[in-house]
């Protein structure tokens, strides 16, 4: 999405260049130099990411009820080429230590405590993400009847969507959502307008940092923030326009 902002902001000073004969293309062009230099130097990346992630900075302490659901989101899946086998990429990491860390400590409180993995195939390695993380789970030591998995969703709405009946069907009274703290705002809203009400624990929260030269790092986190905002823009606007499936109670 960030290359697509300086791309779009570049054609543009090209067009205004090449039409008004010169007057006003530069401004497009310094905006285009301003929006790098900002996202890949630090300053718009950590304002941008701060402003995502600052409400769930905390992680909150949670009172466990008899029955619990723990719901934790995927984050796609990677195809070892070599061998052909698929396995959980580097940012799942943090989400299952925190899904199990809580399954731990539902499950030493003696009450009833399901485990719900969510992500169909959505990397298009051939294999759900669900299914992935569920095998690493049960490695972990969840047991095999505490393990639900939704294996068809293709992105954060469905996620909401197709965990909605699972959640109905076991009725529990805590459920418990786990993500990253730069992806939850969404998942929170995309969650709430299928009535799921979710105690919310972030799995991990992104830094950055100034730097004089430009950064790669800083620049992807601008991108992956600029998606969180479009993604919550587009839900509203979907909603004016009608688009989306009715608010559940």
């Amino acid at each position: 999405m960030m290359l697509l902002l300086l791309v779009l902001l570049c054609a543009l000073g090209y067009a205004v260049s090449r039409f008004r004969r010169g007057r006003g293309g530069w401004m497009f062009h310094a905006a285009a130099l301003v929006l790098f230099v900002a996202s890949a130097c630090g300053p718009l990346s950590m304002w941008l990411a701060i402003q995502l992630q600052a409400p769930y900075a905390t992680r909150p302490k949670v009172t466990w009820a008899p029955r619990n659901a723990i719901v934790v989101l995927g984050v796609g899946a990677t195809l070892i080429y070599a061998t052909g086998e698929v396995t959980t990429p580097v940012p799942a990491g943090n989400r299952l230590v925190e899904g199990y860390t809580l399954y731990r400590e539902c499950k030493q409180t003696g009450n009833d405590c399901k485990l719900i993995v969510s992500g169909g195939d959505a990397s298009h390695v051939g294999k759900p993400e669900a299914v992935v993380y569920g095998d690493v789970l049960l490695r972990m030591g969840v047991d095999r009847n505490d393990l639900m998995l939704e294996s068809r969703s293709m992105n954060t709405w469905q996620n909401a969507q197709f965990v909605q009946p699972m959640l109905k069907a076991y009725a529990p009274q805590r459920v418990v959502l786990v993500t990253s703290a730069m992806h939850m705002r969404r998942a929170q809203m995309f969650f709430e307008h299928f009535g799921i009400d979710a105690l919310l624990v972030r799995a991990d929260y992104v830094g950055s940092r100034y730097t004089w030269l430009p950064s790669s790092q800083s620049l992807a986190l601008t991108d992956a923030a600029l998606h969180e905002y479009a993604g919550v823009w587009l839900y509203h606007l979907y909603n004016a326009m009608g688009w989306n499936a009715p608010a559940s109670r």
